[in-house]
């Protein structure tokens, strides 16, 4: 099973690596994508921190995915995980413990030596804002109904909505969210093609999926209907490549922004989405 992954990673990486080499001899299009900071620039700083997401706008993201968690009271937090671990190696479950108790001391940083404490919904919604930048705002685990309205309306106070995207792995999130807020653009994430993403086609709900498993078939089935397409995570220019050669709207990255590929790239919104071009590109 091992030699198996490593030979499908191998031939995947050559795969990219080739196509990559043929886009320069026929080029992609790549107006109309927007590069996605994947949890910040969390390639070099620490995930769904403040600095990960100031160093995604500075370095020309277009927009910043990041994933919400609850704390014990009622704040609204940025961890991927259940649990945080600080400095010390000491660990806290966000929902179990208050904002106070999960602020109490620095979060564990192997990247770099800024002393970072966890992230609120409201100090990435400040940043996106001075930035410019769109939200890809993912709800981890299943949330109350009146959780989910209330987080929509903090993000409205706070940002413009029409420069987010909600997502959720959980289906039963979506639902909640497009029967209180039926004019918002809302994204399944997925890892690949399942019963759940005919669901969204059928609901008209953006998709977020895995790269390895997107196909231009794919993203042509939902643009017929006027939904977007994103994939995640395309940690090279290769891959990055590859994505764009499908004709998606979103391309999530640790490493690569749209500064870094600025002589490739003309990265704008999606003009259903927004039509101001992505900063900094």
């Amino acid at each position: 099973m091992r030699k198996f992954k490593l030979y499908c990673t191998i031939f995947g990486t050559i795969f990219c690596t080739l196509l990559a080499a043929l886009c320069g001899i026929f080029p992609v299009d790549f107006s109309g994508i927007c590069m996605i900071a994947h949890r910040g620039y969390s390639g070099f700083y620490h995930q769904n921190s403040r600095e990960a997401f100031e160093k995604a706008g500075k370095a020309g993201f277009g927009g910043a995915e990041t994933d919400v968690r609850i704390t014990a009271d009622g704040v609204f937090v940025l961890c991927h995980d259940g649990e945080i671990e600080f400095y010390d190696g000491t660990r806290l479950t966000v929902a179990d413990h208050t904002y106070a108790e999960l602020t109490e001391k620095p979060l564990r940083n192997a990247k770099t030596t800024t002393r970072l404490r966890i992230c609120t919904l409201k100090e990435y919604l400040e940043i996106c804002k001075q930035y410019g930048m769109i939200c890809f705002i993912e709800l981890k685990d299943a949330w109350p109904t009146e959780k989910m309205i209330e987080v929509f309306r903090y993000v409205a106070q706070h940002y413009d909505l029409s420069m987010c995207e909600f997502q959720s792995f959980e289906m039963e999130n979506l639902l909640v969210a497009h029967k209180a807020f039926p004019d918002l653009r809302i994204m399944l994430t997925c890892s690949s093609y399942d019963e759940t993403v005919e669901q969204a086609w059928t609901l008209g709900f953006d998709i977020d999926m895995a790269y390895k498993h997107l196909s231009r078939k794919i993203v042509e089935k939902f643009h017929e209907k006027g939904m977007l397409v994103a994939a995640y995570t395309a940690n090279s220019p290769a891959k990055v490549v590859y994505c764009a050669s499908l004709g998606v709207d979103f391309i999530e990255s640790d490493y690569i922004s749209g500064r870094l590929l600025c002589d490739r790239l003309n990265n704008r919104l999606h003009e259903t989405l927004c039509a101001k071009p992505c900063p900094n590109n």
